[in-house]
């Protein structure tokens, strides 16, 4: 007795695609059972149909599923058998959904002693903060931002407005110049400008880490590096309108 070949068929589901060699002489029941641990759908709430090339999907049902084979269906290489799930969806298992997974997170003492890792080849190769010149190199670019800060007159007192004007001309007055050691993971150091605006669309009331740098109302303090500031001659915005938008390096 000659038994038909496998047959190449592209397997889909909501979760999952794959190719899967698939026999004709395989009833619809054996096939759900296979297709079960590939899909994750339990093989009685599956609903199978048929797709090859443009033409509409066939179903591949029967009235007795466990006696029919799937010789029943024109099936050729590279076909697809759409898997449907008909549980409702609140029954159905996200399986794209990692929220939930439990994510495994290296001590930073066991990453440190790895030879293997970025931190080793920088270690290695003197990058970054192994470089013994990056000490040298931190300090100037503190100084550079200060030395920005003065070039383009920023001192306490003068009046400003936010860069770039086209779009953020939100004005103010300067009211502090300095470094800001609140602002997390170090980026207080060097020359921060905080900026008393005239209008609420800021992210603070001059304070930071529970540090008060200067003095204004609710939502009128930000933050931000010198190139960000320009002094001049601005006139004071009194009609108060829509709150600007929140930027990159920004407090």
């Amino acid at each position: 007795m000659n038994t038909a070949p496998d047959i190449p068929l592209l397997i889909r589901s909501e979760n999952s695609a794959s190719e899967r060699r698939v026999s004709p002489s395989w009833t619809i029941t054996h096939l759900k059972d296979r297709l079960e641990p590939i899909t994750g759908i339990p093989a009685i709430c599956q609903l199978l149909s048929l797709k090859i090339g443009s033409q509409a999907p066939m179903p591949i049902t029967a009235q007795s599923e466990d006696a029919t084979q799937l010789a029943h269906w024109p099936l050729q290489a590279y076909a697809e058998i759409q898997v449907t799930d008909t549980r409702p969806p609140s029954a159905r298992t996200n399986y794209t959904d990692v929220s939930a997974v439990p994510k495994y997170e290296m001590p930073p003492a066991d990453y440190a002693a790895r030879t293997d890792s970025v931190l080793a080849w920088k270690r290695t190769h003197h990058l970054g903060r192994f470089d013994p010149a990056a000490p040298a190199i931190q300090q100037r670019r503190l100084s550079a931002s200060y030395r920005d800060a003065e070039t383009r007159g920023i001192r306490v007192g003068v009046r400003c407005r936010l860069l770039p004007a086209e779009e953020d001309a939100r004005g103010g007055e300067v009211g502090f110049v300095g470094e800001v050691p609140g602002i997390p993971a170090g980026g207080g150091k060097g020359a921060w400008v905080g900026v008393r605006l005239d209008e609420p669309t800021g992210r603070n009331d001059g304070v930071v880490g529970g540090e008060r740098y200067f003095e204004c109302k609710a939502g009128c303090g930000v933050f931000v590096r010198p190139e960000r500031v320009e002094v001049g001659e601005f006139p004071v915005v009194e009609d108060f309108g829509v709150e600007g938008e929140e930027e990159d390096e920004e407090f």
